[in-house]
């Protein structure tokens, strides 16, 4: 492959369309398909429209919508144009959403039908238009304007019908901002982090030359594109390589998720914890808890041959032929990843964040080490920076081309995001082996400390807690220097068991009670609340803490 300098992003797109532009791009899953050349039609109508609007770089068009072709179409329109895109949650509330358009001064609103009866345009004043996701149809004009612009784009581009040899985009610079994306974190704040060409560029190049993909694989893309690790690393970085992705629109579970690997049969597949974790606890624990397969399993000779079967079966879940499962966004349980290291599942951890872009470590699955998150990335730097010169543990540090230029129209949180000296503070503890492999502790702002000032990673200990039967979620806080789990259960197996709340209450206690034997004294958990309804979190399914602790 030949190497790219960091301000050819819009190269990489250029080459992708030149080099496959027979093969299938986009498929809507149970829906219609996009080959490379059709998506270079629609990318230069879009370029058509975005002059009749006098787009210029530095302009800011907006993108609300679940996973689609027509997404990931206006996605790539906006790039290769030299705009900036500013990606939308479909989670977001309607406040949210009215705030971030608003906040970013976006010009443009590409939305889907069904998320513009969510918001009121009257709340977004500075939208010149809103522009339907599939069809481009107009569903705002607030000059009476974007009708005639569509139209003369659409006369224009059919003048002279775009060809593989005609595609060509203008180079931007390294340091131009290409995608501002609000975040929704754990700590409740949203600020847009501006990530410039070099860092979309950098996280690209690398995922091709470590990743297992290659021209005419298949993908499917059910994590959120409007958050970095989906929109990297199931859109972006497949896309140049010529593969054919598919898009789910509807909420990932973990059945319709599974009913799409087996009919699509990915290559490669990524994904946060909570998708993996379901999966092994609907579906490989309920066979390995029956009591004939728990006594088998004691047996030497018969737990290897069940092993097996269960890697087959598990791998099968998945689609087969996938190369690894890279998982990232938060902690993997370390009851699953054990599991997965015993059967010799193909699965690897990953580190990263909005900031970065978001690759900060990983190693691929042959590598893997266990409970680590890869070695670091080409072209960034890790330190570990550490309050207490006797520990081994302190705050992970980056630096390198993954890095935001800083948050938007926020110089306040940009300042206090940096070192001095130029680092990022991620808010993760962690360390460093003597190989470069990142372990990660859990987050600063949620370390708690014991009553003689000892360390407690609330994330380790719900970990274990989860890792209980009838225990779907778990926050653990602290009261008067005392630890209290508070727990969701999972309401599936309370029918299966027929238990009610003062039964799954009698059996939490029951089994914190063992649980402590296992803990030192100041980690222990001294009581139990049982919550009747799921834990709020972010679209990366991570538990917003600031609401219970």
């Amino acid at each position: 492959m030949t190497k790219k300098t960091k301000s050819e992003l819009s190269t990489l797109f250029a080459e992708a369309f030149r080099d496959h532009w027979e093969l299938p791009a986009f498929s809507n899953y149970e829906g219609d398909t996009f080959t490379y050349q059709q998506v270079a039609e629609e990318v230069t109508l879009l370029h058509q429209l975005f002059a009749e609007n006098k787009v210029s770089k530095d302009d800011k068009i907006a993108l609300l919508g679940t996973n689609s072709a027509g997404w990931a179409i206006a996605f790539i329109g906006i790039v290769t144009y030299g705009a900036v895109v500013v990606p939308i949650l479909p989670d977001f509330s309607t406040e949210n959403i009215h705030h971030i358009v608003n906040h970013s001064d976006a010009r443009l609103l590409f939305c889907s039908d069904a998320l513009f009866k969510r918001i009121d345009p009257g709340h977004m004043p500075h939208l010149e238009g809103i522009i339907q996701l599939k069809t481009y149809a107009l569903l705002h004009d607030s000059k009476g304007t974007q009708e005639a612009k569509l139209m003369k784009a659409r006369e224009k581009t059919a003048e002279k019908p775009v060809t593989a040899d005609s595609i060509e985009f203008e180079k931007g610079a390294a340091e131009d901002v290409c995608v501002i994306s609000y975040t929704s974190g754990t700590s409740g704040f949203t600020k847009g982090v501006m990530l410039p060409q070099r860092s979309m560029w950098s996280n690209i190049v690398y995922a091709r030359e470590h990743m297992p993909l290659r021209a005419g694989d298949q993908i499917v893309s059910f994590l959120p594109l409007s958050h970095v690790f989906g929109l990297l690393f199931e859109f972006l970085f497949p896309f140049t390589l010529g593969c054919h992705i598919h898009f789910l629109s509807k909420i990932p579970s973990p059945a319709i998720v599974t009913k799409a690997f087996g009919e699509v049969r990915p290559h490669l597949i990524l994904s946060v914890p909570l998708v993996i974790e379901k999966i092994y606890r609907k579906r490989i624990m309920p066979r390995l808890e029956k009591p004939v397969m728990k006594m088998l399993l004691k047996t030497p000779i018969l737990s290897g041959v069940i092993e097996k079967k269960v890697k087959k079966a598990l791998t099968e879940t998945f689609g087969e032929r996938f190369s690894e499962i890279v998982i990232g966004g938060a902690p993997l349980s370390e009851e699953v990843e054990l599991f997965f290291r015993k059967i010799g599942f193909r699965y690897t951890v990953g580190y990263g964040m909005t900031e970065c872009g978001p690759l900060i470590s990983y190693a691929p699955a042959a590598q893997a080490r266990f409970r680590s998150a890869g070695v670091v990335v080409d072209r960034m730097q890790v330190r570990i920076y550490k309050d207490q010169s006797d520990s081994e543990i302190g705050e992970i540090q980056v630096k390198g081309d993954n890095l935001m230029l800083g948050y938007y129209k926020n110089e306040a949180d940009t300042k206090k995001a940096f070192t001095n000296d130029g680092w990022l503070r991620t808010g993760d503890l962690g360390y460093l082996d003597a190989d470069g492999f990142v372990y990660i502790k859990g987050r600063s702002k949620n370390m708690l400390l014991g009553p003689s000032g000892q360390n407690i990673y609330p994330e380790e200990l719900e970990a274990k807690i989860c890792n209980y039967p009838c225990v779907a979620e778990c926050v653990v806080k602290q009261h008067d220097n005392r630890l209290i789990a508070m727990i969701y259960p999972d309401r599936e197996a309370m029918e299966c068991d027929r238990l009610d709340f003062p039964d799954v209450e009698l059996k939490m206690k029951a089994m914190l009670a063992e649980l402590n034997k296992s803990l030192p004294a100041y980690e222990q958990i001294s009581s139990v609340e049982i919550v009747d309804v799921e834990f709020v979190k972010t679209p990366k399914k991570n538990i917003k803490r600031y609401l219970y602790t």
